[in-house]
């Protein structure tokens, strides 16, 4: 098939020596054919690509913005379109019309392809003028304003709807709210009392014969209602709209997200839908600004952990790793930790995934999969931005692995986040991950594990003695505590503790609020004799107590012994080593 250049000499169009001008600045400046013939006024747009049409055996399509219905578009993201240079067109059924600028792009074919099979739809191309796609892309800005609109409502609605100031709405009032109130003024108050109440998820949710809503408070979803399921389809379109997703897409998972003031505090939504048998099940994580960037200090963490931490964080490269399951607080230690390198004389980037919370001073990217926007690929191109910190939102693969230990052998402090079940479980998951054991003791600073766990409620803890078995597991865990805490603990000859009660302040669960246990290892010289020879979790298990690592178990009965939390708390989410 000839190229464009090469179809205008064949058509006596341009003579061979304009034909070699054209090719040299489509070659040196990496232009597209069609910019470098429309910038030489070599023929109008509306020729060239009726040629193309001709050349390609693509049917050109005219269309006008408003023959485009604004739920079309989101089927393929403003992002994606841009980038790629395409925009659908029409539906019919499971087919999709898209207007492409450059169709025969193998990359753009591969895109067309991946979001087809993400939306379940078949697409039929057709060719576009890049006059009739910049008019068509503006279509996305009059999408944006709808959402905006909506949020704008929200916001109203909120400082409306303050149906009780400091808790979760009866089932009387949320009954006869569904009952006379306009469906966006329901949603509004469920995030608001959501946001009101400090829960960090909201839950709503299709039963058989209801709709259910319920709130993560502390880490414990808790039942707050039952609505009509009629109201589903609405309440799920409403938020729907607000995130910026697909209405009228309900058989497959999307994530979305939107930001709105609440008490004059910035709280993001970031939220998940999910196809149930019953109907579709929203999740809504709740990102309160106000609420999520806190101080070393306040996470939980023992004094000498926090002296670890900052001592590794002052290094001027090296690698610091979170590790835990889901929800543990990983990515909220590594802001933490941000925040403390956040200085005018710092270039911090990050890669995220999404981005939970906006940092004032740090430059923060959203990871775009859908476009080929992964965490590799950034890696790759993030040192060109001369960061002196990265923070990478989690290593997930062998290639990320690689690019991290890179940019961290290469003079950059890199954060990151990993699963294992606990902070000696890194070194083994790095290797497994296709690191090389040698690469490890010079990258690795800190393995940094934690849990979250609930605690008691200082307005109504009430003091007890420890029952026999659970005093003899408190003495088995203190006495392989690092002789440095044990200098530290004072005991009495009766172990107490504390249990919850319940009062109106915590809303009689007997706790309000969570807190971290940590393990953290440090990587010395010894570590890396280790890593080096045999590197199994025993191995370094037994390396990490002799350096005084404090265990997550360990750091969680000291808790319990100021009063802090509960042992069964601890022993819920730690392992007994």
């Amino acid at each position: 098939m000839l190229s464009l250049i090469q179809k205008l000499l064949k058509k006596g169009i341009i003579d061979r020596a304009q034909a070699g001008l054209l090719e040299t600045e489509v070659k040196d400046n990496n232009k597209k054919e069609e910019e470098v013939i429309l910038d030489n006024n070599i023929l109008e747009e509306n020729l060239l690509f009726s040629l193309k049409s001709e050349e390609r055996k693509i049917p050109l399509k005219e269309v006008l913005p408003e023959e485009v219905p604004l739920k079309i578009l989101e089927l393929i993201p403003e992002d994606s379109a841009k980038y790629y240079k395409m925009i659908p067109l029409a539906k019919r059924e499971d087919l999709l019309e898209v207007g492409m600028v450059y169709p025969e792009d193998l990359a753009n074919q591969e895109a067309l392809k991946f979001l087809s099979r993400q939306g379940k739809w078949k697409s039929q191309i057709f060719l576009i003028s890049l006059t009739t796609f910049n008019k068509l892309l503006k279509q996305y800005r009059t999408l944006r304003k709808e959402v905006e609109k909506a949020l704008g409502e929200l916001e109203r609605d909120l400082e409306e709807e303050k149906i009780r100031p400091g808790g979760m709405p009866t089932a009387a009032e949320f009954e006869r709210l569904a009952e006379e109130a306009p469906i966006t003024k329901v949603v509004a108050v469920i995030l608001g009392h959501g946001v009101d109440g400090r829960a960090s998820d909201i839950h709503i949710e299709p039963t058989q014969d209801k709709l259910r809503v319920r709130y993560r408070l502390d880490g414990v979803l808790h039942s707050s209602i039952f609505l009509p399921l009629r109201l589903l389809p609405a309440v799920v379109s409403r938020i729907k709209i607000l995130s910026g997703m697909k209405i009228d897409e309900s058989r497959i998972p999307q994530d979305g997200r939107f930001s709105t003031k609440f008490d004059e505090n910035s709280v993001d939504f970031r939220v998940s839908t999910f196809p149930t048998v019953s109907g579709e099940k929203v999740a809504i994580r709740v990102l309160d600004s106000s609420q999520g960037l806190k101080k070393l200090d306040d996470l939980g963490l023992s004094s000498q952990n926090v002296e670890i931490i900052k001592r590794a964080a002052e290094r001027p490269y090296g690698l610091i790793l979170s590790t835990g399951p889901t929800s543990s607080g990983k990515t909220t230690t590594l802001y933490t930790i941000l925040q403390l390198l956040n200085r005018e004389g710092t270039n911090i980037v990050t890669l995220e995934d999404p981005v939970e919370y906006f940092i004032d001073g740090v430059n923060q990217s959203q990871i775009k999969t859908e476009i080929g926007y992964t965490f590799a690929m950034g890696l790759r191109h993030i040192l060109r931005q001369a960061p002196n910190v990265i923070m990478v939102g989690e290593v997930r693969d062998e290639e990320t692995a690689s690019l991290t230990v890179h940019a961290a052998l290469t003079g950059h402090l890199v954060l990151s986040t990993l699963h294992t079940n606990n902070a000696i479980g890194v070194i083994p998951r790095l290797i497994d991950l296709g690191v090389k054991p040698f690469l490890i003791p010079p990258t690795l600073r800190l393995a940094i594990a934690q849990r979250l766990v609930r605690k008691l409620c200082p307005d109504c803890k009430k003091k007890a003695k420890a029952l026999p078995e659970l005093k003899n597991l408190i003495l088995r865990e203190l006495d392989s505590l690092p002789e440095s805490q044990k200098r530290a603990l004072k005991l009495n000859s009766e172990i107490e503790v504390f249990e919850p009660q319940g009062c109106k302040k915590c809303n009689a669960t007997g706790f309000s609020g969570r807190t971290g246990l940590f393990e953290v290892l440090e990587m010395t010289e010894s570590l890396a004799e280790v890593v080096l020879k045999e590197p199994s979790e025993s191995r370094i298990y037994q390396e990490a107590l002799s350096q005084g690592m404090m265990t997550m178990r360990q750091d969680g009965i000291l808790k319990v012994l100021a009063g802090l939390t509960t042992l069964e708390e601890v022993l819920g989410v730690t392992e007994e080593k």
